[in-house]
């Protein structure tokens, strides 16, 4: 019996190989600004990621994942502002009155130690709140208004602890990241790459995840909790489990964006920043993985483009934008694709050379 395989070009592997390319040639044909902002875009990519992981699949709204994205931004950032100060203490905190460095900051001196740290210390805080939450069955509007009241209680620490953090003006004057100029053009475009083969792992990771069987559990606890403990197993573990995989995944996200930057400040980590990543994943489409990093990219390209061309008005067409895909599109951009997929696939079909029949011979 034959088996019909569609050749349609447009299916999502295909789209997604030459979205990759597209991504691998870019420094061809950008040019260095250009190509450090579509680095900062791919850092966002890889945070709604873990955003989508938790709420896409998981059915978890989490509104403070601004702060895991700000710890691990902060994590690199105190690495290279020791680098960047050498022997000396950092300016902020000799403005301060700091007399030595805080032991707060000794382990980021290691860059290795600073990048693990970026990632473990966003983990472990959600871990420990998912457990203090989940585990009492704190869920819906309560988990996200709980992870809302976190952003304030962090966001405020940070910009009262002026000699520990830099308080309002955050971290920034960077020079070096292992001895070599953040300035150079090598350097940025080697930041490039890196940034865009972490998200093409942190990509088909979370992908073999959601394929596999804890996916599958993972989407029974979104579409029927109460059913799936009827089943013998426990909520509270699984959501704990991806909340604290969704925080690390924000803590990576935000070490790679201080790099194409060069500042973190309490602002980019507060209530706003919070709510914009969850607007990225609804606009791209939730539960689809590639949806929120189509929403990442064309969101904050189109801000980008909008606050140059009509610098006035730019806040406009970006609400606009976002009213009209809430209103017509519900299911993100990633529900559009799949109608004109649809609908392709159907005139394909129609056509007599429009697919190719396989014999299996026994």
């Amino acid at each position: 019996m034959g088996k019909i395989v569609n050749t349609s070009i447009f299916n999502q592997k295909n789209l997604l190989l030459l979205g990759f390319i597209v991504l691998l040639i870019a420094p061809l044909f950008l040019t260095d600004f250009r190509l450090n902002l579509l680095g900062k875009y791919l850092a966002f990519a890889i945070l709604v990621i873990g955003l989508d992981l938790l709420w896409g699949y998981t059915g978890v709204l989490s509104l403070g994942h601004g702060i895991f994205f700000g710890i691990g931004a902060y994590a690199m950032g105190m690495y290279l502002k020791l680098e960047a100060a050498g022997t000396r203490l950092p300016d902020f905190m000799a403005w301060s009155g700091v007399q030595e460095l805080p032991f707060i900051w000794v382990p980021f001196q290691n860059p290795i130690l600073a990048i693990i740290l970026g990632i473990f210390i966003p983990l472990v805080l959600a871990m420990l709140l998912g457990l203090l939450t989940f585990r009492n069955r704190i869920n819906g509007v309560y988990f996200t208004i709980l992870s809302q009241a976190l952003v304030v209680v962090v966001v405020t620490l940070f910009v009262g602890q002026q000699g520990l953090t830099g308080g309002t003006n955050g971290l920034t004057s960077f020079t070096t990241i292992f001895g070599f100029s953040l300035a150079s053009t090598t350097t940025q475009t080697v930041i490039y790459f890196i940034t865009a083969a972490v998200l093409a792992i942190v990509y088909f990771a979370s992908k073999m995840l959601i394929n596999g069987r804890l996916g599958q559990v993972l989407i029974g606890i979104r579409d029927g909790e109460n059913r799936l403990r009827f089943l013998g197993y426990d909520p509270a573990i699984f959501k704990t489990f991806i909340y604290a995989l969704s925080a690390g995944i924000a803590g990576l996200a935000g070490m790679l964006f201080v790099l194409q930057v060069g500042i973190i400040s309490p602002t980019m980590m507060g209530i706003i920043p919070s709510i914009e990543m969850v607007l990225w994943v609804a606009l791209g489409g939730r539960g689809t993985l590639i949806g929120p990093v189509l929403g990442a990219i064309i969101v904050n390209g189109a801000k980008t483009i909008f606050s140059e061309s009509y610098p006035d008005i730019w806040l406009y067409f970006l609400g606009l934008m976002f009213v009209i895909v809430v209103v017509f599109l519900p299911d993100g951009l990633m529900g559009l694709f799949k109608k004109f997929q649809k609908r392709w696939s159907g005139l394909h079909a129609k056509q007599p050379n429009s697919a190719r029949v396989e014999k299996n011979y026994s």
